[in-house]
């Protein structure tokens, strides 16, 4: 007859190991921050009803902060976003 060895398993435990996120803290902040961007970029281009529904006035609704700086803001913002999730978090 053999031998079986009763040796206590000498291995030891495993420890769970946590999950780590691609993104660090900080790349989440700033993608936030450019989300905020990117929401003030669109309510810079709301507006521009009147009270009266035959009147049309042109001067209100294609104004310089409705034709050039929401969209050139909401841009700047996905481009803040972009660059918040390329970044790369310092060691």
């Amino acid at each position: 007859m053999s031998k079986k060895s009763t040796a206590p398993n000498t291995t030891p435990p495993v420890t769970p190991v946590k999950p780590k996120l691609p993104l660090d803290k900080t790349n989440l902040v700033l993608i936030l921050v450019g989300v905020a961007i990117v929401i003030a970029g669109f309510l810079l281009m709301a507006g521009g009803g009147s009270d009266n529904v035959s009147q049309f006035n042109a001067s209100e609704i294609f104004s310089f902060r409705r034709i050039t700086l929401a969209p050139v803001v909401v841009i700047f913002g996905f481009a803040f976003v972009i660059y918040a999730i390329m970044k790369r978090p310092r060691s």
